[in-house]
């Protein structure tokens, strides 16, 4: 029985999924992606009874890092990023806050990853998946013996990321694509950034980049 449980909700001006995962067993967890009201995400958390031990972001945008600086000082967890994020993270207009969110915004990790790491947190081996081409410092994390990735705006259901802000390539994301994600196994679940969850099974079947 999987010992992984993801409780989510759509937070933040652009309707972002913030998922909370965590080990039942253990009832450790971490946030991906925490956007939108704190108090929304405090809820889920204390709902499900869990200790956070980390924020992991899957990349740099305003849409998905807004509330992890206060997430970071409530329960004095870290934040993961990709090592090639930073200026993403930090530059108000590459993460789109001044341009599209009308919000100045910029944001150190304290963990930089290295593409095929693995982070022991909440009692799992979380493989750090790195995949350019939403953003420079993309990353998807993967759960492999859950079946479980958290794919951000790399992989949506049926379709990809845009590419057309700065630090974007369609070419580098196709890759990152092709080489980390398609080669998963098909029982994975996807748990993107935005809109549904899927599958790798049903995205080699549907979606034209698979």
């Amino acid at each position: 029985m999987s010992k992984c449980k993801i409780d989510g909700r759509i937070l933040g001006p652009i309707g972002t999924n913030v998922y909370l995962c965590f080990n039942d067993e253990t009832k450790e967890g971490f946030i991906v992606d925490p956007v939108g009201d704190i108090t929304r995400i405090d809820a889920m958390i204390q709902k499900n009874e869990v200790k956070l031990v980390g924020v992991l972001l899957t990349h740099g945008h305003f849409d998905h890092i807004g509330a992890a600086d206060a997430v970071r000082e409530k329960y004095g967890v870290k934040i993961y990023a990709s090592e090639l994020e930073a200026h993403t993270l930090a530059d108000p207009e590459f993460n789109r806050g001044v341009p599209i969110g009308g919000v100045q915004m910029s944001l150190k990790a304290d963990v930089s990853c290295k593409d095929g790491e693995v982070l022991d947190l909440a009692g799992f081996q979380v493989q750090c998946l790195s995949t350019p081409g939403h953003t420079e410092g993309g990353m998807c994390y993967y759960i492999a013996e859950e079946d479980v990735l958290f794919a951000g705006d790399t992989l949506f259901a049926g379709t990809v990321g845009r590419t057309d802000l700065p630090g974007g390539s369609m070419g580098a994301l196709v890759n990152s694509i092709k080489s980390k994600l398609s080669v998963l196994p098909d029982s994975v679940n996807v748990f993107p950034g935005h809109g549904g969850l899927t599958t790798i099974q049903d995205e080699k079947k549907v979606n034209p980049f698979l």
